[in-house]
């Protein structure tokens, strides 16, 4: 099949390497199909990098990508393809630096997006000749990014010869001369910096006085922190978010936790953790009230018969949220290995479009970093998310007795226009009853 498209597309255009973008969502590189169906000789030797758009508004997209110089030698790393739904991206930073050795596929820059950050992977093992784009720069798929050469030496053999040589003759008047130029400029700017500072008399010993200027520092805010406070003024404009409340005794989960804490490791190889628990009475309130799992859609009420549960993370970054899929058909095993791995992914910064893309519902822990009680904003397109907060000991009434128990305060956001309050106050009782007796999942009750 490869081949065929590669011999179809090489008769129309000969001389280029193409590959084919298939409804945005998949890329299929044939570039060695037609290396091979090039003859020796040819003019199609040379390769050549365009982007071809086919006629009438077609979903296919032709890419020509040059892999190599002339001679073979020299070759170019591009901004690879970044999701469905991400047209470009920030080059955040570099990874190497001009004149160090790569190896093929190593990441050698990060590309931030409005959802993750992207490496830009060398196409081949050389040295890096020269960047192209500089950090800050907007790229899309495709820009040229750097230059790698195969036949180049890297800067290190180059510099160290000649450092060995010049540090024990050099080394004395480099630092004597700097001192002498720092000199000369300091006495020569200050009568500048003192001639316009008539400024102090001007504001009136009423008005204020503003800390000065450089103490401040001004810098761009990154691709992810504007997604970030974009979506959550859109979602507080856009739903009718009500919270409400509950508490939960953790008393009969976290003894079930001890009480099986290592057979559960020994056997899954996973800790047994309190999330996996929280998301299976999630998922079993999802399904007693199915409104919650639904969402709104212009005037049509789009109600979800899957249940994809999203996790907020907290990284360096900025929050993401993962997807647990499917989580309805999980046990608390696979529940707690899909939350581990994800946590992994986020805190490398190797979260994909794909892992938080989707989700029906949220579940946010603020308990991890001490939060006590707070009402977190639902994550569009949802129409609900669960806040978890710290476990706390209080006194409470047990019997007719006050004892010191292990509580947690639980709120449920939710959009009004959507969920009635008698659906989202049962939801969270729900959530409450399992939590406080686990025993209800085995018995369906």
């Amino acid at each position: 099949m490869a081949s065929r498209i590669a011999s179809g597309l090489l008769r129309r255009r000969s001389g280029a390497t193409l590959c084919l973008l298939r409804s945005y969502t998949q890329v299929r590189n044939y570039s060695s199909q037609l290396s091979a169906l090039i003859p020796a000789g040819s003019q199609c030797s040379k390769l050549t990098r365009r982007r071809y758009y086919m006629p009438h508004a077609s979903p296919y997209q032709l890419w020509s990508r040059s892999f190599a110089s002339e001679d073979g030698d020299k070759f170019e790393a591009v901004v690879p393809f970044m999701g469905e739904s991400v047209t470009d991206g920030t080059l955040a930073n570099f990874l190497k630096k001009p004149g160090d050795r790569v190896e093929a596929d190593e990441p050698i820059a990060q590309i931030e997006t409005d959802k993750v950050t992207i490496d830009v992977a060398s196409p081949e093992s050389g040295v890096i000749e020269k960047f192209i784009a500089s950090e800050g720069d907007t790229v899309t798929p495709g820009t040229k990014v750097a230059i790698i050469s195969k036949s180049a030496q890297p800067a290190e053999t180059h510099v160290a010869p000649s450092e060995e040589a010049t540090p024990k003759e050099s080394p004395a008047p480099k630092v004597e001369e700097k001192p002498k130029v720092e000199e000369k400029a300091q006495k020569v700017e200050p009568p500048k910096t003192q001639a316009p500072k008539p400024t102090p008399p001007k504001t009136s010993p009423s008005e204020p006085q503003l800390p000065p200027k450089e103490r401040e520092r001004r810098v761009p805010m990154p691709r992810l922190r504007k997604r970030i406070a974009n979506r959550l003024k859109d979602s507080q404009n856009t739903f009718a978010m009500l919270t409400t409340f509950n508490e939960v005794d953790m008393t009969n989960l976290m003894k079930l936790r001890s009480d099986y804490k290592d057979e559960f490791v020994k056997k899954h190889g996973v800790k047994l953790g309190l999330m996996s628990c929280f998301v299976k009475a999630a998922v079993s309130a999802l399904q007693n009230q199915p409104i919650v799992n639904a969402v709104i859609d212009g005037d049509d009420i789009i109600y979800r018969d899957y249940i994809d549960v999203s996790v907020a993370v907290g990284t360096s970054k900025g929050l993401v949220v993962p997807v647990i899929r499917d989580a309805d058909g999980m046990n608390f095993a696979d529940i707690e290995k899909g939350i581990n791995n994800l946590a992994k992914k986020a805190t490398e910064g190797a979260l994909s479009i794909d892992d938080m893309a989707g989700g029906t519902f949220t579940i946010s822990n603020g308990g991890v970093y001490g939060s006590l009680i707070s009402t977190p904003i639902i994550n569009p397109p949802q129409s609900a998310i669960l806040g978890m907060h710290s476990i706390v000991q209080r006194p409470v009434v047990v019997d007719g007795s006050i004892l010191a128990r292990p509580m947690m305060y639980l709120a449920l956001t939710y959009d009004h226009r959507l969920i009635d309050g008698r659906e989202a106050v049962f939801f969270l009782r729900r959530i409450k009853d399992v939590v406080e007796d686990p025993r209800r999942l085995l018995l369906d009750i």
